[in-house]
């Protein structure tokens, strides 16, 4: 009946709708295709946080939004949009990670074709000293007009591979851990590395 509550909110906080059918329209973004061409070098990608920003967002798939998760220090920021491999399970339990360089801000949210231009491979230590394998897989937006001609990370360049390391270092040194950088490769081992992790 108009007017009654279309649900409730559980102990925990989580609202469950009173119709069960309607959460289930929800897609679980984890679970997603990730669509993985090997030859087009091309997967899709779901960004949580923009470029140039400081606060970054995970993806919640219990309520199916995206949650605050932490702010950086003033002066630090996001130097691409960062996001994850829908279908993959990484060693560290959750989906590969990626950065996209974008021509614009991508959203939260979004849905992205992205083509590989590499990987950094890495060793992350959490503060309990127990390590994962923590790759970071790099590409630009297909669609990409200023980034058309970037077709791996020589044409990406040294300088902006080594910034982007830095950031990461720096990222995991705030919170207590160690982010080692074991390897830089082509977008054919960044590929591999995604048909490895598939769900």
């Amino acid at each position: 009946m108009p007017g009654e509550p279309q649900g409730s909110f559980g102990s925990s906080g989580t609202w469950t709708p009173k119709n069960k059918s309607r959460s289930t329209a929800l897609a679980d973004l984890f679970t997603l295709p990730h669509c993985l061409d090997d030859k087009a070098l091309t997967v899709r990608a779901i960004i949580e946080t923009p470029a140039g920003h400081r606060s970054k967002f995970d993806y919640d798939p219990e309520s199916g939004l995206f949650a605050l998760h932490g702010v950086l220090p003033a002066g630090m920021a996001f130097p691409m949009a960062f996001g994850f491999v829908p279908d993959t399970l990484a060693e560290d339990g959750d989906p590969i990670d990626i950065v996209v360089l974008a021509d614009e801000d991508l959203p939260v949210g979004c849905l992205a074709t992205v083509k590989l231009l590499g990987v950094i491979e890495a060793c992350q230590t959490e503060r309990d000293g127990k390590q994962n394998r923590n790759d970071r897989l790099i590409g630009r937006i297909l669609e990409s007009r200023m980034y058309a001609d970037v077709h791996d990370l020589e044409c990406l360049g040294r300088a902006m591979v080594g910034e982007l390391t830095s950031f990461f270092e720096t990222y995991n040194a705030l919170k207590g851990k160690r982010f080692e950088v074991r390897a830089i490769n082509d977008p054919a081992r960044a590929c591999a590395l995604i048909a490895e992790a598939s769900r």
